[in-house]
């Protein structure tokens, strides 16, 4: 009798590590443009920088951090939330994994849109984000 009760504990178990050993499940083209658009995010780096960005839904964007204020566009392709600035080359193409229910990761692949369509390289963790006027549920450290 107790081995059956354990069956639902290791079936659990093993879905989530099937899951952690698939790889993160990244935000698909309309669930980038669904969650982001014209909404404001803050966000911090790796190394505690913080930012502020605002994607507004004529696809224009604004990024504050406490250095610089740069405006550009932001899109989606094939699978990335590219932000594009237009004074700062900094921007680039982000695969995003929603890591809780207000906290967003973003994994750059590529500098430029067409790079993203084409031949995106491999995703590494550059930050995380989440909606400015909500409570924050991310954690230290990435979650993939």
């Amino acid at each position: 009798m107790r081995a059956y009760r354990t069956l639902p504990a290791l079936a659990l178990f093993a879905a989530m590590m099937v899951q952690s050993l698939a790889g993160p499940v990244w935000m698909t083209d309309a669930d980038l443009t669904g969650t982001f658009a014209g909404r404001d995010i803050s966000g911090e780096y790796e190394n505690g920088d913080t930012f502020d960005e605002t994607y507004a839904r004529d696809g224009t964007v604004r990024y504050t951090d406490a250095r610089r204020t740069s405006t550009g566009k932001w899109s989606v392709r094939a699978g990335t939330f590219c932000t594009i600035y237009d004074d700062d080359p900094a921007g680039g193409c982000y695969r995003v994994h929603k890591a809780s229910e207000n906290c967003f990761e973003f994994h750059f692949v590529a500098r430029t849109q067409e790079q993203a369509g084409k031949a995106p390289g491999k995703p590494a963790w550059t930050a995380r984000g989440w909606f400015a006027n909500q409570p924050k549920t991310c954690v230290d450290g990435e979650s993939v």
